[in-house]
C-alpha cells in the first residue's frame, strides 16, 4: 500500500506545486478551482474541503455533520448501512486516506488526484468508478461553464470529489435524504441521483445554446462582420459540450448492462433507464447543434463571399466608368492639341518662314487645325472614345 501511495502522491503533485502554509498555484483544467490548503497536520484546512459526511442506515441519517474522522469511525459494517463523504478540491492526503480506508484502487485514486478526466466508467472489483462532466450557462457572458465530478461507488460507501461548483451535490443529498425509501436502495441510488442532477443540469445549457444559436442566424443575414468569430467560440463550446454527452451514453450503457448481474433494484433500473433517455436526447441535440454551427458557418462563408463579389462588381463597374470618362478627356486634350501645336509654330519669330509671306498662309493654317481636330474626332469616335 505505501507504494502505490507514493506514486499517487508524486502523480497529483504533477499539475501544481504547493508549499506548507501557502495557497496552492493553480492547476491546467480549465474552470476548475484552486485545490485545498496543503496540509500534512490534518487540521482544520483538510475538512475545509469536506462538504458533507455522514453515515446513512435504511435511508435515515444516523451520524456524520462534516467530520471525516467521526464519519470514517463509524465505517458501516451492518447491512443496508452506508457512508457517503462528499468533497470538494479535497487534498490528496484526503484522498490517499480515503483510499486506504475504503480500498480504493491506485490508478482511480490518481485520477481524481489529478482530474481533468474524460467521462468514463470503470469498475475496480466491487467499487465504480465514475467520472462525469457538468455544465452550466452563464447568462451574463454567454458562455458554457464546464465542470467535473468523480464518484467512487462501493458495496456501502460512495465517495463523490467534485472539482467544480456544479452540480450541487448539497441539493441532491437533501433530494436523497427527504426520500428515504430510494435512499434504502444504497450506493446505487446515490450514483443514479447524481447522474440525473448532471443531466439534468444540461437542459438549460441546452436552451442557452439554442438561444445563441438563434442570434447567430440572425446575425449572419443582417451582415455583421463579428459574427464568424461568435461561431467559431460557440463551436468549441458545442464542442466540448459533446465531449461531456456523447461519453455518458457509453456509462448508461454500462451500467445497464449490469442491472442482471449485480441485482439492480427494479424501481432503480427504471429511473437509470430514465435517466438513459434524457442523456441520449442531450447528446441528440448537441449533435444537431454541431450540425448547424457548420451549416450555419458556410452560409456565413457563402454570404461574405458574394458580398465580396458584389463590392468586386461595384469597383469593377466604377473602374470602367473612371475609364470611359479619362478616354473623354483624353481624347479631347488631344484634339485640342493639335489646333495648338499648329498656332506654337506659326507663332515662332522667325525672318526666314516660307509661309509668312503668303498670301493663303492664314486660311491655310486654320484648314489645317479644322482638318486635323476632325480627323481626330472621327478616329476617337469610331473607337467609342468619345
Amino acid at each position: 500500500m505505501s507504494d502505490w501511495r507514493s506514486r499517487a502522491a508524486r502523480a497529483s503533485r504533477r499539475p501544481f506545486t504547493r508549499s506548507v502554509g501557502q495557497l496552492p498555484e493553480p492547476a491546467p483544467e480549465h474552470s476548475m478551482d484552486p485545490r485545498a490548503e496543503h496540509l500534512s497536520d490534518g487540521g482544520v484546512h483538510l475538512e475545509r474541503s469536506v462538504v458533507d459526511a455522514a453515515v446513512y442506515r435504511a435511508g435515515h441519517r444516523i451520524a456524520g455533520g462534516g467530520s471525516l474522522a467521526e464519519v470514517y469511525r463509524q465505517v458501516p459494517g451492518e447491512p443496508g448501512t452506508m457512508a457517503w463523504i462528499g468533497l470538494y478540491r479535497p487534498a490528496e492526503e484526503q484522498m490517499l486516506e480515503a483510499a486506504e480506508r475504503f480500498g480504493l484502487h491506485e490508478l482511480a485514486v490518481e485520477d481524481a488526484i489529478v482530474a481533468h478526466q474524460r467521462p468514463k466508467l470503470e469498475r475496480y472489483g466491487a467499487t465504480l468508478f465514475v467520472v462525469l462532466r457538468a455544465a452550466r450557462y452563464l447568462d451574463e457572458s454567454e458562455q458554457v461553464d464546464f465542470g467535473e465530478i468523480h464518484l467512487f461507488v462501493g458495496p456501502q460507501f460512495v465517495l463523490t470529489v467534485r472539482h467544480s461548483q456544479s452540480p450541487d451535490l448539497s441539493t441532491v443529498r437533501r433530494r436523497l435524504e427527504d426520500d428515504p425509501e430510494l435512499l434504502a436502495l444504497g450506493p446505487e441510488a446515490v450514483l443514479y441521483a447524481v447522474l440525473d442532477a448532471v443531466v439534468d443540469g444540461y437542459a438549460p445549457v441546452i436552451a442557452g445554446l439554442q438561444h445563441d444559436i438563434d442570434e447567430i442566424e440572425t446575425e449572419v443575414f443582417s451582415g455583421d462582420p463579428k459574427v464568424s468569430r461568435r461561431i467559431y467560440e460557440l463551436s468549441r463550446e458545442v464542442i466540448e459540450f459533446q465531449r461531456s454527452t456523447r461519453p455518458l451514453l457509453q456509462i448508461m450503457a454500462s451500467l445497464e448492462a449490469g442491472f442482471g448481474k449485480y441485482g439492480t433494484d427494479e424501481e432503480l433500473q427504471r429511473n437509470l433507464r430514465d435517466v438513459a433517455d434524457h442523456a441520449t436526447t442531450a447528446a441528440e441535440r448537441v449533435d444537431g447543434f454541431r450540425q448547424m454551427l457548420q451549416n450555419i458557418l458556410t452560409v456565413n462563408a457563402t454570404l461574405v463571399s458574394q458580398a465580396q463579389n458584389e463590392e468586386m462588381k461595384q469597383l469593377a463597374e466604377a473602374g470602367h466608368a473612371q475609364n470611359n470618362e479619362i478616354k473623354k478627356i483624353s481624347s479631347w486634350a488631344a484634339i485640342l492639341f493639335a489646333p495648338t501645336l499648329i498656332g506654337t509654330v506659326y507663332g515662332m519669330n522667325f525672318t526666314h518662314m516660307p509661309e509668312l509671306g503668303w498670301v493663303l498662309g492664314y486660311p491655310f493654317a486654320i484648314g489645317l487645325m479644322a482638318l486635323v481636330c476632325g480627323g481626330l474626332y472621327l478616329v476617337f469616335k469610331h473607337r467609342d472614345w468619345l
